[in-house]
């Protein structure tokens, strides 16, 4: 009776481990890895694909090659805080009450019940981890690994805002490098910064390449002061600016070559983009606009369209370029949709591009920009857009550039009247088409209306019912 008691509690432990060890048979896929990189003052004309030639970028080519370029992809603000919580949270800042570039001595920061991508992400399983430029406040209350990144390791705010700025020098503390909360170093000089936050990133996708993950990315470079390592430091044509890109694009370069070593290019989507484009009055410090009008700082298309690739093999096509137009409030929605994620509770203004991404189906919707505090600038609507009267800065005509790290002074313009561009047909932003088109004028400005009632305008002294509160500490 023992024996035969003992082979059937043998039968039934080897049954046991024969079901525990077998795969279902329709197994759930695994999430898809998202990796966000996202340059500072990275100018429209500073990649190969649109056009730079002083300096190479045989990385982001590749990337393009292997995924899908954008030609009209567009930040909201053309400054850094703004553009950054713009870009994690799907909304317009001016929505949740963030404008400008934050310092040391701020007392705000993106609010702790704004959800974005890390929140949303690391509630489905994923790991979530950022390097680089924060930008979103600096004290405790506001930095990532209270917005749902597991990790850390980077500059709370801009890399200028240290005791060498060239304009404003002992206004700033020493700058503080941090790890997770917690200041580990301060920089006396950033040489090494490109690299040591490409170390890390490599570092969070070896640690977690067997479970879904989201890697932000977001280098300190090319805003000034510009630092390269020894590896790239007179290596392109153009100069230390022309060097930085270099080292950037060797930066992508690993994060993806890494995907690929580790076999998880099916299963990773990869976006590189700027927060705005470049700080002109630096001259050789600062990027390229191929041509667009102004830069960082304005509305006009210098300052606020970006470059930006998608790639994700066997999902996005190859080599494509789309010519529709798009925002970095749409980079959350489409990332919910791809990852089968719920949106925020709250009211976002984003919507997912990944019909345009995947099969070039563009919805035709309004994007606004937003400068200063709560100034509504321009509206685009297709391949239009209009241009509402504002006060914006911009180079002298007789302005001469420097090359070692100081800027010139802008001046100032009024536009005095509504002006209407066919960015189709004039990137470029020089013939108004106003007059011609009052059809099209009213139609945009009644769009704009729209945003005013929900958001509000300092140029037209409109109060938005639509606003939320930003985080602040007394």
């Amino acid at each position: 009776m023992k024996k035969i008691t003992l082979a059937l509690g043998f039968l039934v432990l080897f049954s046991a481990c024969q079901k525990n060890t077998q795969k279902p048979e329709n197994p759930s896929p695994k999430k898809p890895n998202i990796i966000l990189i996202f340059a500072d003052d990275l100018g429209y004309g500073d990649l190969e694909s649109y056009g730079a030639t002083q300096w190479t970028t045989p990385h982001l080519n590749q990337l393009a090659q292997e995924g899908t370029q954008m030609n009209r992809f567009y930040v909201p603000h053309a400054v850094c805080s703004a553009s950054r919580a713009a870009l994690l949270t799907g909304a317009y800042a001016n929505r949740l009450g963030i404008y400008g570039a934050y310092d040391h001595t701020a007392k705000q920061g993106l609010h702790p019940a704004e959800e974005t991508i890390a929140e949303i992400l690391k509630a489905q399983g994923y790991a979530t981890g950022m390097v680089g430029k924060w930008h979103l406040g600096h004290l405790p209350e506001f930095l990532p690994t209270r917005q749902g990144f597991d990790s850390y390791y980077g500059l709370p705010y801009s890399n200028d805002m240290w005791p060498h700025h060239p304009e404003v020098k002992d206004y700033y503390p020493p700058l503080p490098l941090l790890q997770n909360e917690e200041v580990i170093d301060t920089l006396d000089e950033q040489s090494q910064l490109t690299t040591l936050y490409t170390e890390k990133a490599l570092k969070f996708i070896d640690q977690n390449s067997d479970r879904p993950f989201f890697l932000y990315l977001a280098h300190s470079m090319p805003h000034v002061p510009l630092y390269v390592s020894e590896k790239f430091a007179g290596q392109s044509e153009q100069g230390l600016y022309g060097d930085v890109i270099m080292e950037i694009d060797w930066s992508v370069g690993q994060v993806h070559q890494k995907i690929k070593d580790l076999g998880l290019e099916e299963n990773t989507m990869i976006i590189f983009t700027s927060d705005n484009g470049p700080w002109l009055s630096y001259g050789g410090h600062a990027g390229l606009t191929a041509g667009l009008r102004e830069g960082k700082g304005t509305s006009w298309d210098g300052g606020i369209r970006v470059p930006a690739i998608f790639k994700w093999t066997g999902k996005i096509p190859e080599g494509k370029t789309i010519e529709d137009p798009a925002m970095t409030i749409d980079v959350l929605p489409t990332i919910v949709e791809i990852t089968e994620s719920p949106l925020p509770e709250k009211l976002i203004d984003g919507e997912s591009i990944w019909p345009l991404l995947t099969e070039g189906k563009a919805k035709a919707r309004p994007y606004f920009a937003y400068y200063n505090r709560n100034e509504l600038q321009a509206v685009f609507y297709e391949n239009w857009k209009l241009v509402f009267p504002h006060r914006y800065r911009t180079l002298p005509k007789d302005a001469e550039l420097r090359n070692d790290g100081i800027p010139v002074k802008y001046e100032h313009i009024n536009l005095e009247k509504m002006e209407l561009y066919d960015l189709s047909l004039d990137p470029f932003e020089q013939i108004d088409l106003a007059s011609k088109h009052p059809d099209i004028v009213q139609k945009l400005n009644e769009m704009a209306d729209q945003a005013r009632k929900d958001m509000g305008d300092a140029l037209t002294d409109s109060q938005g019912t639509g606003q939320r509160e930003v985080g602040r500490v007394q």
